[in-house]
């Protein structure tokens, strides 16, 4: 099963799910698809599109997916990452109306570089990105939580 993830800011990210439903129809994408499409307008034979899914449920079918294909969103990657999937990420960009600036494009720069992640720059590209990820090994993620805790111990015991 094929998790789509395309959070739930006030934007339409259309284009991804305009990506996903023609690799399906290509006969690039066999699994079933499951879709989290937030406020995206979608209408598909071939994809289970839902507006919200509830968060254990939501955590479930993370735990179950072969893949996650995901918008450039912190929460939904570290979900993915926590859980050791696969994880496809496409950028929401300002100039298609998506985002309210590119900022998911340094968010997923970051993941990539540290191997968790595979990039989608070119929508007309999935299934080049898809079979890429039939053998992609993501980098284990490790938490930088206790070294971020160490650190404000050391700025709070220092200062006072």
């Amino acid at each position: 099963m094929i998790l789509v993830l395309l959070g739930t800011q006030n934007y339409s990210f259309k284009r991804l799910l305009d990506a996903v439903d023609m690799q399906i129809k290509k006969g690039n994408i066999k699994d079933k698809v499951i879709v989290q499409a937030g406020y995206t307008k979608y209408e598909s034979n071939d994809m289970e599109i839902f507006t919200i899914i509830p968060n254990d449920k939501l955590i479930d079918l993370i735990k179950k997916a072969n893949l996650i294909i995901t918008h450039g969103g912190v929460g939904s990657i570290m979900e993915g990452l926590i859980n050791n999937k696969k994880i496809i990420v496409a950028g929401r960009l300002k100039k298609y109306n998506e985002a309210a600036n590119d900022h998911q494009l340094q968010i997923i720069e970051q993941f990539k570089q540290s191997g968790y992640i595979l990039s989608l720059d070119n929508f007309n590209e999935l299934d080049k990105t898809l079979e890429i990820a039939t053998n992609f090994q993501p980098s284990k993620y490790k938490s930088n939580t206790d070294n971020m805790i160490k650190l404000i111990e050391e700025y709070i015991n220092y200062n006072y």
